[in-house]
């Protein structure tokens, strides 16, 4: 038999006038004498973070296993019942006072992704320890051009104490790299899609507002390469970079709404930066969108997402509901701020399953990008009214044959969180010995 289908790189990148656009996986990638084989994904690794614990009574499932209730702030997740497993029982117990006294808002973002108790100070000399997401981004991102992304919704504090004593850096990022090096969160659109696809010599605000009507897609740079390209292409790969091609315009048409919108109002710069759209709902799906292009392109398969920053306040006048999220969480039984709470509990739930979704309906390999990926979505208080941390609201979504979804699994009070990270590691091919206070991989996972 004489075999003439070549197949294209893995890693094809089209380029044009200094901008690189690289390309989903498509069947012309997968070797030639292995056409009739599934093409092997990646597994992606995503980290999504829920602000100030939640109302537990309306997230924790009442029976366990495969006939688990969907509960009302879960209810968006019901679609995606098959990739869906519950944790209760997990804990950061590191993330209790331990002598230090008040501070749990710090504490649940400095230890949500680390397990380590962060030291209390304001200014220097902060620590605390690696994070699960940067454990990933050393190994997987020996294979990727990004190791890894970390992206959220609201901006960073200014620096100096945020949280009783504790620096603002615990608060702003759940990712930290070293023991004393958290890792800043991008909230602009447009910086995360210059920093995927490049296009543009300055970041700077006005520089860009001011040649925002002339500005040519990143696609129109390339457009040489893409022409060449295609007619090396099956049907099924052009409509495939079709659909792709056509999703990245959109998401720069969106940026540059924003951007126009931005340039019209008279506001501060650090409350409102370029392109940050003034709909939160807008933003939220801007980035998640973004972040299923990295997947997609395989340009990382890292990233952590906060929907909040640790102990946010943000206010979701979009559901209704103008007060501060962390002011109401402390309701003191109060049924009305008990209601608000779990309204905008489930508005994030529901602003993830957007993102999921996305994931879903994103072809991968054999499967899809959901499929090819295990995404964490909790955060690091339990019920923030008393300030636990056991209990910690926890789901993952995905699995690809890493483990079996579809199920509520029912640990004993303080498992540790780090275990359920440690397996999620060693799922995606990430060993590690010894990690924040971790005993081991999760059981009743590892044998799935």
């Amino acid at each position: 038999m004489i075999v003439t289908r070549k197949s294209l790189p893995r890693r094809t990148f089209l380029c044009g006038l200094g901008t690189t656009l690289a390309l989903p996986l498509l069947d012309s990638m997968i070797p030639a004498m292995a056409a009739s084989a599934a093409a092997k994904a990646p597994v992606r690794l995503g980290f999504v973070y829920h602000p100030v614990g939640m109302i537990l009574d309306k997230w924790m499932p009442t029976t366990a296993g495969a006939d688990f209730e969907i509960t009302p702030t879960m209810k968006a997740l019901e679609p995606f019942r098959e990739h869906l497993t519950v944790f209760t029982g997990m804990a950061q117990a590191n993330g209790r006072a331990l002598g230090d006294g008040a501070g749990d808002h710090a504490r649940e973002g400095a230890t949500w992704l680390t397990g380590v108790h962060p030291k209390k100070t304001e200014g220097v000399g902060i620590r605390a320890g690696v994070s699960a997401d940067q454990l990933a981004a050393r190994e997987l991102g020996k294979n990727t051009q990004l190791a890894s992304l970390e992206l959220g919704l609201e901006g960073p504090s200014l620096a100096g104490g945020c949280d009783s004593g504790y620096s603002c850096a615990y608060t702003n990022t759940v990712s930290w790299r070293g023991d004393t090096t958290p890792l800043p969160v991008e909230i602009n659109p447009r910086a995360v899609f210059e920093r995927l696809f490049g296009d543009g010599e300055s970041t700077d605000a006005a520089a860009r507002l001011a040649t925002l009507e002339e500005q040519r897609s990143v696609l129109d740079y390339v457009s040489g390469s893409i022409g060449r390209l295609s007619t090396k292409l099956g049907k099924s790969d052009r409509a495939k970079l079709g659909e792709y091609l056509e999703a990245l315009r959109d998401i720069e048409r969106r940026i540059q709404k924003a951007e126009q919108q931005s340039a019209s109002m008279k506001l501060p710069a650090m409350e409102r930066p370029a392109s940050v759209p003034e709909d939160l709902e807008e933003h939220a799906k801007l980035m998640m969108d973004l972040q299923v292009i990295a997947f997609q392109t395989d340009m990382t398969r890292v990233i952590t997402f906060m929907l909040g920053k640790a102990g946010s306040n943000r206010p979701y006048r979009n559901i209704g509901i103008s007060d501060g999220h962390h002011s109401i969480t402390h309701h003191q039984n109060d049924p009305v701020k008990i209601a608000n709470v779990a309204k905008i509990d489930a508005y994030l739930v529901r602003t993830f399953a957007y993102y999921l979704q996305r994931l879903k309906d994103t072809p991968d390999g054999d499967g899809s990008l959901l499929d090819h990926s295990l995404i964490l979505y909790g955060s690091g208080l339990g019920d923030a009214n008393i300030h636990t941390h056991h209990e910690l609201p926890t789901a993952v979504l995905g699995g690809g044959g890493q483990w079996k979804g579809g199920r509520h699994l029912k640990y004993p009070k303080d498992t540790p969180l780090n275990n359920l990270l440690v397996t999620m590691l060693h799922k995606a091919g990430v060993r590690t010995e010894n990690f924040g206070d971790a005993t081991g991989e999760l059981e009743h996972l590892t044998d799935v």
